[in-house]
């Protein structure tokens, strides 16, 4: 794939997950994989941003994020979830070196002391983390989308929820950060409406493209993981 986007000089880069690299069975092994992924990835100048999974893989999934910065693998994201209790800190501390971070909801069913369990401080959480990034961002320079679409710039708000796109949008004109220094994120064929305004608008917007042959399972997984995500999907399938 990496390959791929770079012959075709696709305007993307890519995400994974440590646990479809080996996380559950051999961390080394895993360590193994991803370093050689990340390097193929900066030979070709495209950043690899992990996606975050459930509670008990976060510690892992940041602690090898860390490491292959400190290797000099600096082209590599991270996500950060709004509904974990912990996400404060962990942003805090990505902050500290200007990390590439997306920052979503949270997809997976967890326990309330791990996690908020009402919306309505999930999503003040998610803004408070919006403006953690927002103030990451400029204090590290604000640096722009790179012009070839394979960089994003550090804060990636990955949202369909339009209330938190347009907090976003208020908070990073009020401290003067760049349209472009700030990424909207969504998932393949919802709200595809929003992503064109946002784009004709002047902000960068990613999509999410589950990619290969096993696009079936990850769906499916999806769904599994909080039976919440399928009224989401129902309620999304026939909005333009």
């Amino acid at each position: 794939m990496l390959n791929a986007i770079d012959e075709e000089n696709v305007q993307a880069n890519a995400s994974i997950k440590l646990t479809q690299i080996g996380l559950a069975l051999d961390k080394e092994r895993c360590e193994q994989n991803l370093r050689r992924i990340l390097s193929v990835a900066k030979e070709h100048g495209i950043m690899v941003r992990i996606d975050m999974e459930d509670s008990p893989w976060v510690d892992a999934t940041l602690d090898l994020y860390f490491k292959m910065r400190q290797e000099g693998l600096d082209n590599v994201g991270v996500v950060i979830q709004s509904y974990l209790r912990r996400a404060e800190a962990d942003v805090r501390r990505l902050m500290e070196e200007g990390a590439r971070v997306r920052l979503v909801k949270g997809a997976y069913k967890e326990p309330p002391e791990i996690a908020f369990p009402k919306k309505q401080d999930v999503d003040a959480n998610y803004d408070r983390l919006t403006r953690m990034l927002i103030d990451g961002a400029k204090a590290h320079g604000a640096p722009l989308v790179s012009e070839d679409g394979k960089w994003p710039p550090i804060p990636a708000i990955g949202t369909h929820d339009e209330a938190r796109i347009e907090y976003a949008k208020e908070y990073a004109q009020s401290v003067g950060l760049p349209k472009r220094a700030i990424e909207f994120q969504m998932l393949y064929g919802i709200r595809r409406d929003l992503q064109r305004a946002l784009a004709k608008e002047g902000y960068p917007v990613r999509v999410y493209v589950p990619y290969g042959t096993e696009w079936y399972p990850y769906f499916m997984r999806r769904l599994a993981e909080r039976p919440a995500n399928l009224w989401f999907f129902i309620s999304n399938l026939f909005r333009k």
